[in-house]
């Protein structure tokens, strides 16, 4: 297994959403890595957890990123979560990353979860994506 590329694939998961027109209009650069101290934005994108699972075969490392993306707005609603969630998902599946370690095999959407945190005053869509990676270092 290769844990290797797992920076590179948050990079250039970042990059394509920060660059993204269709997202950057509905939330501006409301795109965290790891959310700032402060007050936070009424509707924002933080990337979140990863699972990553064993890929090697005998031609080389890799793995099977299974990562999350979370959209959280304040608003009343999910209309403006889930519009931010579908530019997301249309900004990463079958992207054409490039990474600066390893390559990107495929981009895939896993699934997703709407739901009410807290009191219910914050709305929070998180999306899984699954990610192949071959690491050829």
């Amino acid at each position: 297994m290769s844990y290797g590329v797992a920076a590179a694939l948050q990079r250039a998961v970042f990059q394509r959403l920060s660059g993204d027109s269709a997202l950057a209009t509905l939330i501006g650069t409301d795109i965290y890595d790891a959310l700032p101290t402060g007050a936070l934005p009424a509707l924002y994108v933080v990337l979140g957890a990863e699972d990553v699972r064993d890929a090697s075969d005998k031609t080389g490392a890799g793995a099977w990123h299974q990562f999350t993306v979370t959209v959280v707005t304040q608003s009343a609603g999910f209309a403006a979560a889930k519009a931010a969630a579908a530019a997301v998902s249309d900004a990463l599946v079958d992207a054409p990353l490039t990474l600066d370690r390893g390559a990107l095999v495929s981009l895939n959407f896993y699934k997703a979860k709407a739901a009410r945190v807290g009191t219910g005053a914050v709305r929070q869509i998180n999306m899984i994506f699954r990610a192949r990676v071959a690491d050829d270092t």
